[in-house]
């Protein structure tokens, strides 16, 4: 079952075509080239990582000072946010970011869940 757009929601962004204009976008505007820019834009995905622990402590009001400072769609937004620039990272590092992907993600789906049985 495909998914309809509801009315006044944007249609859906094909994911390796927003992935290579965003790494176009971002290395157009870098500041930083060679090894030092690669490592500073795998670093910024510890950036993000940590802005999803914030949002989870803010959702979860785990900070007695602050309270619930946000919202399980923040959380949720902070992950997407993860994601991306992890793909960015990765195309970063490789042109064929979609292939490097698409082989790792079927290596990962096919192992086992538990022990191999004996």
């Amino acid at each position: 079952m495909s998914e309809q757009n509801t009315p006044g929601t944007a249609p859906p962004v094909a994911l390796w075509p927003a992935v290579d204009e965003l790494w176009s976008r971002l290395e157009a505007t870098r500041r930083h080239a060679g090894p030092e820019g690669v490592l500073l834009r795998i670093l910024k995905l510890s950036e993000e990582v940590g802005e999803v622990a914030q949002a989870v402590i803010g959702a979860t009001g785990q900070n007695p000072r602050k309270g619930v400072t946000h919202t399980w769609e923040d959380v949720q937004g902070e992950l997407c946010d993860v994601a991306i620039t992890a793909l960015v990272a990765l195309r970063t590092l490789t042109p064929d970011a979609e292939g490097v992907f698409a082989r790792h993600l079927t290596r990962v789906t096919e192992r086992p869940l538990g022990p191999a049985a004996p």
